[in-house]
């Protein structure tokens, strides 16, 4: 064993900064794993982004406006019923009670003495040692450890637009804690959480208009997916603007804001009660004093193998900090990664697992859905994969014409020798559910041919992935 690496007088065998949904993971593992382990967060509120201020939170509220759009559809059911309004005090109050029962399962599994937690806040000393600021009033405490985690997550982007500060705007954590929303609304980004909030909005009986930058929404997934999306969007009444470059934010004389954007080279101008900033977030690094440890970084973002390591290989790196995907159950497996690899390097072994992005896994909760798995039909084409791509859409399929669900389709992307299945895209109803099942298929690299064979209950929404496997089984047999 290098004994550069052994430091047996340091205080810990694995340090983790930051006690969210990786770094807690990561620290569960390591303490399971026998290593002398301490979790460093210095949160006002521990819990982490995804059960605070992302995922659960969120959710919660989309809840509330999916029942609020059933209600405005109801008469299309044969339901008598009207919207008669939206209480935001009781909407907020019911997540509130959600993420504080989240929260508080969360803290007690942090406390629980599998590990010591350490409220405050760390920075490098050095790559092997920590200053830590800690909440309680006291002299800072150094800490010694021989491998660390970084897992601090991310904090939201701010953009350079001018106007924009003046002006004011709210942003994903300010709409997800707000009693009382304002009557109209600019969301500006066309990513999951912009759409999420978008969707929100509009759902509980605000006016939205969507401003993007790119031409399609959802950027990272294939262009069909996120044209639904957007079509679907404007058929509710919302405003979509894609392929646009922010200009600046302006203030009208009775307190309205203005955004001034092109789009064709054309300026254009939208005006609303508020504006909400959703244009991505970024690692939360900043204060770690990284350059101490020597830990390379590109733009922010902490540099990390496939081992999870940075250039450090004691050190690791798991959740937004490094990438490549900002989702939980990702970072969770990072960070369970890391711990894993942290104790083989301490026994003098190589770290040896790495992390596998064939099933990487993504999912919108917008109305309709959009979520999709492994190879994209732009990544094959990019790649010159040859390829078998099937679709089916919703308004065809037995089901979602039933539910009154019928904007978007599922695609297969198809191994064109082979008929193995190497990519789904789905958007519309409960995408984010049925993409599962091709999630099981793809990690047992199941050919389309294969799936067939599996009996699907009629009628579901998750049988329609049928009709596409079948087409790209019959493909591959006349091939």
């Amino acid at each position: 064993m290098d004994m550069n690496h052994s430091l047996d007088a340091a205080d810990f065998d694995f340090v983790v900064l930051g006690g969210g949904s990786a770094g807690y993971a990561a620290a569960r593992t390591a303490a399971a794993l026998g290593l002398r382990t301490a979790v460093i967060d210095g949160a006002d509120e521990l819990g982490g982004l995804c059960i605070l201020r992302g995922c659960m939170p969120s959710k919660s509220l989309i809840e509330s406006a999916n029942r609020a759009l059933s209600v405005r559809r109801a008469a299309e059911f044969g339901v008598q019923a009207n919207l008669q309004g939206v209480d935001h005090p009781a909407v907020r109050e019911r997540k509130r009670r959600l993420v504080a029962d989240f929260a508080g399962y969360r803290q007690d599994q942090l406390a629980d003495g599998r590990f010591e937690l350490i409220r405050g806040m760390a920075r490098f000393l050095d790559s092997h040692r920590l200053a830590v600021t800690l909440r309680e009033p006291g002299a800072p405490r150094e800490i010694s450890f021989r491998s660390c985690l970084i897992a601090t997550g991310s904090t939201i982007s701010q953009p350079a637009v001018p106007g924009l500060a003046e002006a004011g705007f709210w942003t994903s954590d300010t709409v997800l804690d707000a009693a009382h929303l304002p009557a109209s609304w600019i969301v500006l980004g066309g990513g999951a959480i912009a759409l999420e909030m978008a969707h929100y909005l509009d759902g509980v009986g605000c006016t939205v208009t969507v401003i993007q930058r790119s031409p399609h929404l959802l950027t990272g997934m294939d262009h069909d997916v996120g044209d639904v999306v957007a079509t679907a969007f404007q058929h509710r009444g919302m405003s979509v603007h894609c392929g646009t470059k922010l200009m600046r934010v302006e203030t009208t004389p009775d307190g309205q804001k203005q955004v001034v954007f092109q789009k064709n080279e054309v300026e254009q101008t939208v005006t609303a009660a508020e504006i909400l900033v959703a244009l991505g977030r970024r690692p939360a690094t900043a204060t770690l004093g990284l350059d101490a440890a020597a830990v390379e970084m590109e733009n922010g973002r902490v540099m990390s193998l496939a081992t999870q390591q940075t250039s450090q290989p004691h050190i690791f790196a798991a959740g937004d900090v490094c990438g490549p995907v900002e989702v939980v159950h990702l970072a969770i497996q990072q960070g369970e990664l890391a711990a894993r690899n942290a104790a083989a390097w301490l026994r003098g072994e190589k770290a040896k697992e790495k992390m596998d992005y064939r099933l990487a896994l993504f999912g919108v909760f917008t109305h309709p859905q959009a979520a999709q798995v492994g190879l994209t039909e732009w990544e094959a084409a990019r790649d010159g994969r040859a390829v078998h791509v099937a679709r089916y859409p919703f308004g065809d399929h037995g089901k979602s014409m039933v539910m009154g669900e019928t904007e978007g389709f599922v695609k297969l992307i198809g191994d064109a020798m082979t008929g193995e299945i190497l990519g789904a895209s789905a958007v519309g109803p409960e995408a984010v559910e049925i993409i599962h099942s091709m999630v099981v298929a793809m990690h047992f690299r199941c050919t389309a041919a294969e799936f067939l064979k599996i009996p699907l209950y009629h009628p579901t929404l998750s049988e329609i992935w049928s009709y596409p496997a079948e087409e790209i089984a019959e493909a591959v047999a006349a091939a």
